[in-house]
């Protein structure tokens, strides 16, 4: 029996890749996007999808219901992709950014793999593959939002893998470091929408930040393209053992060790200097 897989975040980026790349591996792909064109998009493209946004919970269900209207009702494998940045200052952040971020990047990932979990269990096989991130294991400043839900995450995926010892439902993390996607472009509509430049102690940072998100071509010397996580999330999907984590790009397996080796002080100095 094919398996089937849902994916969210497919409009672009390391979703996108995904979907066609398990697709063309023989899965039973149902992509998933926020905003109807990209799912109008997905589907020319030869893709079933769906729209699902994760910060509304009726969108979550609806989209869901349509995922497994196509599957049959059966589900194998989830992939919580879909995530964005909202950069700035942590002082300078309204609440109601700081809860955009989390209903995107943590709540909605929860409601969704929360409705998914009864369907695997019944099932007796699951895969669960969230997509965190270099920032959910080392702080970087200006993008505190984003580093809250990503650390939320790791937190939250380990929990979920210790309540799910002794089932044959596996949870892993992805941790991609810099990636070539719309990420930049997307978190500086963000950062326009929510941030007071202008009136921030933070200008002169601010401005080397809108600089990196708005540089053309690769946001560092160590991007990688989408791709290069795609055959670390095809082994979480198809592997008898697979891995907790899969650290992808050499700055995410970098400050990994870095974390473990270094006094909370010598990384503050190390990640201040990597930038704003």
């Amino acid at each position: 029996m094919t398996k089937s897989v849902l994916i969210t975040g497919c409009s672009t980026g390391i979703g996108h890749a995904a979907a066609h790349y398990l697709h063309r591996r023989g899965f039973q792909v149902i992509a998933s996007a926020r905003a109807e064109q990209d799912v109008a998009q997905l589907q020319q493209q030869g893709l079933r999808a769906v729209q699902l946004d994760l910060a509304d919970d009726a969108s979550i269900e609806r989209g869901l219901e349509q995922a497994l209207t196509l599957t049959g009702g059966q589900l194998y494998g989830l992939f919580n992709n879909g995530a964005y940045g909202q950069p700035g200052a942590l002082e300078d952040l309204p609440t109601a950014a700081l809860r955009e971020q989390f209903n995107t990047n943590l709540f909605g990932t929860h409601h969704l793999t929360r409705l998914v979990l009864p369907l695997m269990l019944e099932a007796g096989e699951g895969r669960i593959i969230q997509n965190s991130s270099v920032l959910g294991l080392v702080a970087m400043q200006y993008r505190g939002a984003y580093n809250a839900t990503k650390f939320a995450l790791e937190g939250y995926t380990d929990t979920l893998r210790l309540e799910l010892a002794g089932t044959r439902v596996h949870v892993s993390l992805l941790e991609p470091g810099p990636i070539e996607t719309r990420f930049r472009a997307n978190a500086k509509a963000a950062f326009l929408r929510h941030i007071d430049m202008a009136h921030s102690r933070h200008k002169a940072g601010y401005q080397q930040t809108l600089a990196r998100l708005e540089k053309p071509g690769p946001g560092s010397r160590y991007s990688l393209p989408a791709d290069a996580c795609l055959p670390p999330l095809l082994h979480a999907l198809t592997s008898d053992r697979p891995k907790t984590r899969y650290p992808v790009t050499r700055p995410t397996i970098m400050l990994g060790w870095l974390r473990r080796l270094l006094s909370d002080r010598a990384l503050d100095r190390l990640m201040l200097k990597a930038g704003g």
